[in-house]
């Protein structure tokens, strides 16, 4: 019984070592930025944040506006129209404090949404390049966080070509003295 139990646990360990462990690594940041959806996202986030900025800059000016109005006015109210202006004065503050958090949440929640699936297609690709090239692990170089691991290949160029990514050509170099 233990000739045999010996037997197992050495063909495990020669199946185990004979089965080569092969690491990669890429960065996914660049790999979508590097996407041509990329720009497109780009331009919407940046639209998006621009009306976001807009609409606050509006309520801004429509609380001053209340407020001025209040200042004006108020000598000709009566003491429960005072109260009530000021209420909607403190409400409408306290709305314009908030605009901006909730502004930067909105913001996340869109750019979440839009890049969720240019990620996706980044990791299809970049999954489909490991598999296909036989890599075990795929490391994401944007997390840097492993700072020792054994050697592994950069992916980026084989993605880049499943994802049907050109390198820009690089500019001609005019000769001297022209």
């Amino acid at each position: 019984m233990k000739k045999l139990l010996l037997g197992a646990v050495m063909a495990f360990g020669m199946l185990n070592a004979s089965a080569q462990t092969k690491i990669g690594y890429i960065n996914t940041d660049e790999v979508m930025s590097l996407m041509p959806e990329a720009a497109k996202v780009n331009t919407e986030l940046n639209e998006y944040a621009v009306s976001l900025q807009q609409q606050g800059q509006a309520l801004t000016k429509e609380a001053d506006a209340k407020r001025d109005k209040y200042f004006l006015d108020s000598s000709g109210l009566t003491p429960s129209m005072k109260e009530i202006r000021r209420d909607e004065l403190v409400k409408l503050y306290a709305r314009l404090q908030n605009y901006d958090q909730e502004a930067q949440e909105k913001s996340q929640q869109y750019a979440q949404a839009k890049i969720a699936p240019i990620r996706a297609k980044a990791m299809d690709a970049i999954k489909a390049v490991a598999k296909e090239k036989g890599y075990t692990y795929v490391l994401d170089d944007a997390a840097n966080v492993l700072l020792v691991m054994p050697p592994g290949d950069d992916l980026l160029p084989s993605v880049k070509t499943k994802l049907g990514i050109k390198d820009p050509v690089p500019a001609a170099t005019k000769p001297a003295g022209n």
